[in-house]
């Protein structure tokens, strides 16, 4: 019994690298739909994971790779979030145009369009 849930456990773990791998990718290409998608299969298989690992005993070999798969899931779940935080702050700054815009618009009507339009082509940020 044990050494078929000491293998669960690192079929797992192997599983899990895999996925967030697939995730890091769709992250990379900024496929945040997709991105979404696969979190609810990551947050299946991280409390499988959570069960397995309760009931298992792991001898050091199986400890170890349990160890390298867990640094290699750490790091791209590292990479993910900063392409994540880059995201925030890119749709950030589209609010903050989309607001400014709005505000020109109540402000001075159909003027306010040329403006920032022209902002726009030219490269200047509207106030």
């Amino acid at each position: 019994m044990a050494m078929t849930t000491a293998r669960a456990v690192i079929d797992g773990y192997a599983e899990l690298r895999q996925q967030v791998a697939t995730m890091l990718a769709l992250a990379n290409e900024g496929d945040w739909e997709a991105l979404i998608e696969q979190q609810a299969g990551y947050l299946q298989l991280t409390d499988r994971l959570r069960q397995l690992d309760d009931q298992s005993n792991l001898n050091r070999e199986d400890a170890q790779r349990k160890a390298e798969l867990l640094e290699a899931i750490l790091a791209d779940d590292l990479a993910i979030r900063e392409h994540l935080v880059a995201r925030r702050t890119e749709l950030g700054q589209l609010m903050d145009a989309t607001r400014r815009q709005r505000d020109l618009h109540r402000s001075y009507g159909k003027q306010a369009a040329t403006v920032v339009d022209a902002a726009n082509q030219f490269g200047q940020r509207v106030p």
